[in-house]
């Protein structure tokens, strides 16, 4: 399969794992991981016999972590804030193993025109502090 570890929290008896994959995840993809995941929990025993497997995608509260999950979301709107503490939303334009690029447009008003301006900004991958997936309305 073509999915991957974003995250492992842990409480007390709850395990949840987020995974995603590159072609999108489906219940069947999730289905199929849990059970495999279940299986190695009990045959090691790393939890006991009494504990609770979670098994979802990161869905969009959760931030991008990886550089193929920018790829994967490429034409959907962004909200970035940078290491420096700027804020960017925009839309995912590009992205690639070391950077991304984010576009969006601002009306700039000179006298009693209203003139739209395209911004394009390009971020290396260590100058994000967290990035997230928006829904645009």
């Amino acid at each position: 399969m073509d999915c991957f570890l974003v995250d492992i929290e842990r409480s007390a008896k709850k395990i949840a794992v987020f995974v995603d994959s590159d072609s999108g995840m489906t219940f069947q993809k999730c289905q199929q991981l849990s059970r495999y995941l279940e299986g190695i929990f009990d045959e090691k025993n790393w939890f006991g016999d009494d504990y609770i497997l979670e098994l979802s995608s990161p869905g969009i509260t959760r931030p991008l972590r990886f550089a193929r999950q920018y790829v994967k979301n490429i034409g959907r709107w962004i909200s970035v804030e940078t290491t420096d503490g700027s804020m960017y939303k925009g839309m995912l334009s590009d992205a690639d193993e070391e950077k991304i690029t984010v576009k969006w447009e601002e009306i700039k008003k000179e006298g009693k025109k209203k003139i739209k301006e395209e911004k394009v900004l390009i971020l290396e991958y260590n100058q994000i502090k967290e990035a997230k997936i928006q829904i645009k309305i």
